[in-house]
């Protein structure tokens, strides 16, 4: 008869759960359909309105597209918990949070701090909660249900169950071959890492299969909960060892909540570089120590070269002298901007003209006898051929990827940058310059782009669009001109 009274409360509390729980996904699939209407009416006014109407549109869209995508992310056991509070209270605990349409709550997200006692509570502490209940479900079915007990004075109410254990049951999960949640299941201890204050450093550590990884990345969902304002602005990246890895972890964060942050694989954390291993173990060893930020300092330095004896150079007809002072006397004016590589270049290469264009001028008042405007003479010292020559050789612009290629492709540049390294330690470091870069490489480049700035900052964009407009200019004069030579032929004339 006891037996027979368990079952059938087990069935009522069941059912309770069931129609809860049901009510839940409704309001999901009605939020769902509420932003695909709301994005696809964004949408079909594409091309309406000015600028600003645009730009406006562009950010809805944006929005929608992001709710969706976690609304779309959150549907498995979207719900896992329920907490029953001395004043009556009742929470449930799920992946997201949920409201009416007058916003009454229906559930709390995992993250939020109302939520914390679901991890927390223990019948010594119980955090103001008598009760917490763990929901098993299965797609979108409640299976079982399980209660912890926190107030004594509960444990011979009716409506108190027991089970296998939610942690149990998530261990005897089937494997997928990806790393799931545990959202569900996380401890008490674990919770307390997630939880801890922003600033500073947390390091995670811990023997193989002790849930590392898995805190680690509850950790990130929930400082995006907790701080979202500051870290939308600055963003989070989260690196993994490779892109294996990075695929076995990628559904995780997506089921938390979270569909904004970027991951990457080491050897993909360089933009437009995609690494191989480094199969050399002495050259891996070697450009993981510290002393590698000296090297890429010391390789970006060499670039910045003061020539061996003055330089003659053409200016049209005319010659001007460009000396070792002058070079000199730029580039220690261009260092002392304490701008990156390209973008000091620019104070460089406007000290050296100015110098020449002086240069020139003085020589052509003193020969012709007379004072004029020479203004035009910057441009022709500009346009100079040799000039150009002469100050990229002292101080050619550079991109990450062909001063870490030049500096283990060339022996001279590597022995130059790190004397402190053995012949063997650089016959190790060398390699062809062809070769693709390593994931030892990608700290390298970072440092690298950091000391060189913008490669756009030298100029080279504007140069390359110059150069492309010349090139239409030059095809469309040759168009024109066949195209009269044809017209000409065509009146009886001998053409162009």
């Amino acid at each position: 008869m006891a037996e027979t009274t368990v079952a059938t409360m087990a069935a009522e509390q069941l059912a309770v759960e069931r129609a809860y729980v049901a009510m839940l996904y409704d309001r999901l699939d009605e939020l769902r359909a509420e932003k695909s209407a709301e994005l696809a009416a964004v949408q079909r006014s594409a091309n309406a309105g000015n600028h600003q109407n645009r730009s406006e549109r562009d950010a809805f869209a944006s929005h929608y597209e992001d709710r969706l995508a976690q609304l779309n992310a959150v549907d498995h056991r979207l719900v896992f918990g329920r907490l029953d509070t001395r004043d009556g209270d009742r929470r449930y605990v799920g992946r997201i949070g949920l409201a009416t349409q007058d916003h009454q709550r229906l559930m709390v997200d995992w993250r939020a701090r109302e939520a914390a006692a679901f991890y927390q509570a223990t019948a010594q502490n119980p955090m103001g909660i008598r009760r917490r209940r763990h929901l098993i479900l299965e797609g979108r079915d409640v299976t079982a249900l399980e209660d912890d007990v926190l107030d004594a004075q509960m444990l011979d109410e009716e409506g108190v169950l027991h089970g296998e254990g939610a942690l149990l049951a998530a261990l005897n999960q089937k494997r997928t071959g990806r790393m799931s949640d545990i959202v569900a299941t996380i401890q008490a201890e674990q919770d307390r890492i997630i939880r801890a204050p922003l600033p500073g450093v947390r390091v995670v550590q811990g023997g193989p299969g002790t849930g590392k990884t898995a805190v680690a990345l509850h950790r990130a969902a929930y400082l995006l909960y907790e701080h979202r304002e500051r870290l939308r602005k600055a963003g989070v990246l989260i690196v993994g060892p490779s892109s294996s890895f990075m695929w076995y972890i990628e559904r995780v964060l997506p089921a938390l909540g979270e569909t904004g942050v970027v991951m990457s694989s080491l050897s993909e954390l360089f933009p437009g570089v995609t690494a191989v291993p480094e199969r050399d173990p002495e050259a891996a060893q070697l450009k993981a120590g510290l002393d590698m930020a000296d090297v890429i300092a010391k390789a970006v330095k060499d670039r910045q070269k003061v020539p061996d004896r003055d330089q003659v150079l053409r200016v049209e007809s005319h010659r001007v002298t460009l000396t070792r002072r002058i070079v000199k006397r730029a580039r220690d004016k261009a260092r002392a901007t304490g701008k990156p590589h390209n973008e000091a270049r620019n104070t460089f290469v406007k000290i050296v003209l100015r110098e020449l264009t002086e240069q020139l001028g003085d020589h052509l008042n003193s020969t012709s006898g007379n004072v004029m405007d020479r203004s035009y003479l910057a441009e022709d010292i500009r346009q100079s051929r040799d000039v150009r020559v002469a100050l990229n050789l002292a101080w050619m612009p550079l991109s990450p990827q062909t001063l870490v290629s030049q500096l283990f492709g060339k022996r001279h540049y590597l022995e130059s940058a790190a004397p402190h390294l053995g012949p063997a330690q650089v016959e190790a470091l060398l390699r062809p310059l062809d070769a693709p870069f390593t994931v030892a490489d990608v700290p390298l480049l970072d440092e690298a782009a950091e000391l060189l700035g913008d490669l756009d900052a030298a100029g080279v964009r504007v140069r390359a669009d110059a150069e492309r407009e010349q090139r239409k200019a030059t095809d469309n004069a040759e168009r024109a001109l066949q195209n009269m030579h044809q017209s000409l032929e065509d009146v009886g004339a001998d053409g162009i």
